[in-house]
């Protein structure tokens, strides 16, 4: 079982590298003391399971979770505090230890990571979306703050993610990352979703299509299926 160890403080990480030698079966493959760096040891090292810490100044703990791809790593959450406890198994996390971490409940948390499937479920709709992705594009990490992503498009198993000036390509699913963001998205299309807050107008086509407009004057393709939904939410917004 390979390990990934993601803390900002320097002896938090040594004490739970220390607990972890214990495990025959666990093997250290790397230590991050920040969100980026995290993603980037874990897109470079391909470890089975992510020790995480929550709050780590600039990027926390789930926008980590959140930039990781499907099926990726499993998580297990390592904390001072129980608040976030629902937010973690939300993002499909496989435990939640409280710090200082027990012997006794680290290794309950090996053994269901060893009767676990190595490759994380699709993550469900997520209590609180992160305020932003981490995406690594050609080996720089980049912190992409959602309030800027102006729209998504589906490419296989990645997702364009369009902001008003670049586009970063991210190992996401649409359906998965939609999870992740919604309420502030909404899919338009079979391949597309737009965020409310940079829609300008929708215009109707035929058929009952429509294309929707962004502030920054892309024109997002949007099929009758879609349309009502789309209005729906946008007459929810805040006036």
């Amino acid at each position: 079982m390979r390990a990934l160890i993601v803390d900002d403080e320097a002896p938090a990480r040594t004490k739970l590298r220390r607990m972890l030698a214990a495990f025959d079966d666990v093997e250290i493959v790397g230590e991050a003391a920040g969100g980026s760096e995290a993603l980037a040891l874990a897109a470079e090292l391909r470890p089975d399971v992510i020790f995480l810490d929550v709050q780590m100044p600039v990027i926390d703990g789930f926008a980590v979770a959140a930039s990781l791809p499907d099926n990726g790593p499993a998580l297990v959450f390592v904390t001072a505090f129980d608040r976030y406890a629902l937010q973690a198994f939300d993002a499909q996390a496989s435990d939640y230890l409280l710090k200082p971490v027990e012997p006794a409940r680290l290794e309950r948390a090996i053994q269901r990571l060893r009767t676990s499937p190595r490759s994380a479920p699709a993550r469900p709709h997520a209590a609180a979306p992160p305020a932003q992705l981490l995406i690594v594009d050609r080996g720089v990490t980049h912190v992409v703050r959602c309030a800027d992503i102006e729209w998504l498009q589906a490419a296989d198993n990645y997702v364009n993610v369009h902001l008003r000036d670049r586009t970063f390509l991210m190992r996401r699913t649409l359906e998965s990352l939609l999870k992740d963001l919604a309420p502030a998205f909404v899919r338009t299309h079979r391949g597309a979703a737009v965020a409310l807050a940079a829609v300008q107008a929708v215009r109707p086509r035929g058929n009952g299509d429509a294309v929707v407009v962004l502030h920054g004057g892309t024109e997002v393709p949007c099929s009758r299926q879609h349309r009502a939904a789309l209005v729906q939410e946008l007459q929810r917004l805040p006036r």
